[in-house]
């Protein structure tokens, strides 16, 4: 199995009152992790990719919270491909701290869609085979 991984500083504007990351700063993180995935790994940065009339939305998430993170901690995370569809790719991600305990875990879906500016409308655009081939050395294979 290939992840895609980064590292993240936890900072002040990530935590709330409590001193722990407020939950919606993590998704902003896992968005941040996709976008990177595409731009560095799958050489389709998202600002290339909207100048063309696609896009790559999320259509399905789910998380799940394991252990709390703070200010000043660096999370490892980690994202994966479980299975791609014509115009669908679902990845696996976790956000790990230093000692590899998680953080926080889960699946997320993206849909590729072409965008059409004159009617609004948006539609499934299938990967080309270059972007499904990419997109694939990622993929969990199972034994």
């Amino acid at each position: 199995m290939q992840t895609f991984n980064k590292p993240e500083l936890i900072r002040f504007k990530h935590v709330d009152f409590a001193g722990i990351v407020f939950y919606p700063r993590f998704l902003e993180m896992l968005n941040d992790l996709v976008e990177d995935w595409f731009a560095q790994a799958l050489d389709r940065p998202f600002s290339k990719m909207h100048q063309t009339g696609q896009g790559i939305p999320t259509v399905d998430l789910k998380v799940q919270f394991k252990k709390a993170a703070r200010i000043g901690d660096v999370l490892d995370k980690s994202l994966w491909v479980i299975g791609v569809g014509g115009a669908s790719v679902t990845c696996g991600f976790r956000f790990s701290h230093a000692d590899g305990t998680t953080c926080l875990e889960g699946e997320v879906t993206l849909v590729n869609v072409a965008i059409d500016k004159a009617t609004d409308g948006i539609k499934a655009d299938p990967f080309s085979d270059e972007m499904r081939d990419r997109i694939s050395q990622f993929t969990i294979h199972n034994s």
